[in-house]
């Protein structure tokens, strides 16, 4: 391609001039490809939150932050081949300002125009000249001898011309080789850096993940290479390199994100279809065996997160995952049965799984992240500690498990004062949430939120009704008073933002919580934050309208509330085990109210819910 040609030539820096050189090549390219382009790093790069169009892409990366599709307040039209202005630049504005952030297309190239460091791209110019787009709208064409000093320039090239400009880079020139958007479904773009200072696997802050970083990123590296300060309006963190190059190793993560979401779905309700299945094919056969039943599905349902651990571990085939899956959570959950009858087995199976993750993301989140149940990286918007998914089962697990070990204990003949009781719920809550909530750690702001609600309601329950009863522990009835759990409800999560917030400051976590709250930047970059997540919860509810189980969810739920009494019945005699469930109830409502995706948290934390109620109702046998 003769103006490619020429092109490599123009966009070579002089010598002592530091520049940079973002090349899109074909989309087509390949990690593997891009690592055999001498002295390039490799990794996958996130286009965008969900399905973008390239021209959004290209918008992100010039603005340096991005955004839920579904927030804008209309889509993007198509950017046609121009020669300086981009056309309609005034409704990109306008749809920017529109959405509920901070966001301020062409900011790249108008931060290095005010350090005199000019951006260009050749003409006709494609989309992927959005990058080198200022404020304006207004792309400079890139000409022979323009980048004789330190600039940026866009370029379209191909695989075969990339060595070419590796070779050419001198001092702390950058080369940024990114593959075409958009990807394909479920998949990521390869990138490649070439220049001083980059050796190993890509990776970011933003990430926290070997050989992923997202399109925000580019902008804050390209600003750090050339020497600018990267302005506050941008979420993304520098591109670095780490490890040693393995370009496979990259490749197999990005294939193992590529089947997260399309696996999900499947495994998860086909394992719960099959566990219904068996336990009413057990019913049937040996009808005495109906609570025993009723446990071991509950169970089921409480060990299925930790096997969804292993699968992020061995990364099998997606009908060997889902054999996993059922069989593995049913296996675990029939011996519990068989050798933990009761609550002791039910706080086992969710002291394990919860613990289980809580060291998996104290170290990284490394299986974490590509479970099942994980954040999702091919979405866009998380990377490492836990998702709304798990923070959706552990609201309920935490406090339910806090109960059933408190309830086992004492029904092996010992007491358990409200003191105790009390200071069980809140500390368990109190180190769950700061393990789910930091960012150095599980990252998730919400759970920060649900999980101390949980706890301090449940406190607040055991301490108002615990009575004297068999195996309850001391204790006169004081009467069940909402004034004081719901003061234990507001002020918990409270105290616990403040505490996590404090420690992500201290240890540079850098969580959604210290991004999104506390440099929201005053009360009306906070009413975004509040806005952004309606929207999306709202979004979230739209979507799940049209999923049946959504609605079977629904009807259950109407149900347990009708017949409250008769379940309360069930728990009565265990007041312990009854306050956990008014903590997880609590904790599930608000989670699906400070949650982005209040419809996923209703379903599974209702799910989880009722897997509790199945365990209780198996005892009230015991007690009765």
């Amino acid at each position: 391609m003769l103006a490619a040609g020429a092109l490599i030539c123009a966009a070579a820096p002089a010598a002592n001039a530091a520049g940079v050189t973002v090349a899109v090549v074909p989309r087509a390219t390949t990690v593997g490809d891009l690592a055999s382009i001498p002295g390039m790093s490799v990794g996958v790069i996130s286009a965008g939150i969900g399905e973008v169009p390239p021209e959004q892409t290209f918008l992100d990366v010039s603005q340096g932050k991005r955004i839920d599709d579904a927030l804008y307040d209309r889509e993007l039209t198509g950017l046609y081949p121009f020669a300086r202005e981009v056309p309609g630049w005034p409704e990109v504005v306008d749809r920017a300002e529109g959405a509920p952030a901070d966001l301020v297309p062409g900011m790249l190239a108008q931060e290095l125009d005010s350090r005199g460091i000019p951006a260009y791209s050749p003409q006709p110019m494609q989309p992927a000249a959005l990058i080198a787009a200022d404020r304006r709208g207004v792309v400079s064409p890139l000409r022979p001898g323009a980048c004789a000093e330190p600039c940026l320039a866009v370029i379209d090239a191909t695989l075969a011309q990339l060595p070419k400009l590796a070779m050419r880079l001198r001092g702390d020139d950058l080369l940024i080789a990114i593959a075409s958007p958009p990807p394909a479904p479920n998949r990521g773009l390869s990138i490649g850096i070439a220049g001083r200072g980059i050796h190993g696997e890509l990776t970011s802050d933003s990430t926290r993940t070997d050989g992923y970083v997202l399109s925000t990123d580019i902008a804050p590296t390209i600003l750090s290479r050339l020497g600018v300060p990267v302005p506050d309006q941008m979420d993304g963190e520098p591109i670095r390199a780490e490890g040693a190059a393995d370009p496979a190793a990259v490749e197999e993560l990005a294939d193992r994100v590529a089947v997260i979401p399309e696996r999900r779905a499947p495994v998860l309700i086909a394992s719960l279809l099959a566990w219904i299945a068996v336990a009413l094919a057990g019913v049937l056969v040996a009808p005495p065996a109906r609570r025993a039943a009723a446990a071991w599905l509950g169970l089921c349902f409480a060990y299925m997160p930790l096997i969804l651990l292993v699968g992020a571990w061995l990364e099998p085939s997606g009908a060997v995952e889902g054999l996993l899956v059922g069989l593995g959570a049913a296996g675990l959950a029939a011996l519990t049965v068989r050798f933990a009858w009761g609550w002791t087995g039910l706080a086992i199976a969710c002291a394990i799984t919860v613990i289980a993750y809580a060291i998996d993301v104290i170290a990284g989140s490394g299986l974490t992240r590509l479970s099942l149940l994980g954040p999702n990286p091919i979405f866009g918007a998380r990377f490492y500690g836990i998702g709304n998914e798990l923070e959706a089962l552990f609201a309920v697990m935490v406090p339910v498990g806090v109960a059933a070990g408190l309830s086992a204990y004492t029904g092996w003949g010992r007491e358990v004062s409200r003191g105790r009781a009390v200071a069980a719920f809140l500390s368990v809550a109190a180190i769950a949430a700061i393990v789910f909530g930091a960012g150095r750690f599980g990252a998730d702001a919400g759970a920060a939120i649900v999980l101390p609600v949980g706890g301090a309601v449940a406190a607040a329950a055991v301490s108002t009704d615990l009575e004297r009863s068999p195996g309850s522990g001391p204790g006169k009835r004081s009467g069940f008073t909402l004034g004081r759990v719901l003061a234990a409800g507001v002020a918990a999560p409270l105290i616990a933002l403040i505490l996590v917030a404090l420690i992500d400051l201290v240890s540079g976590g850098d969580s959604h919580l210290t991004r999104s709250v506390t440099d929201a930047g005053g009360a009306a970059n906070l009413s975004e934050v509040v806005e952004r997540r309606l929207r999306l919860s709202g979004h979230d509810f739209a979507r799940a309208a049209a999923n049946p189980l959504y609605w079977i969810v629904v009807v259950g739920i109407g149900a347990a509330v009708a017949r409250w009494r008769r379940i309360d019945a069930w728990l009565r005699p265990a007041p312990i085990a009854r306050a956990g469930l008014i903590g997880a109830c609590a904790a599930v409502a608000v989670g699906v109210l400070v949650n982005d995706s209040g419809a996923t948290f209703l379903v599974l934390g209702a799910l989880a819910l009722g897997a509790f109620l199945a365990l209780a109702w198996a005892q009230a046998r015991q007690v009765q």
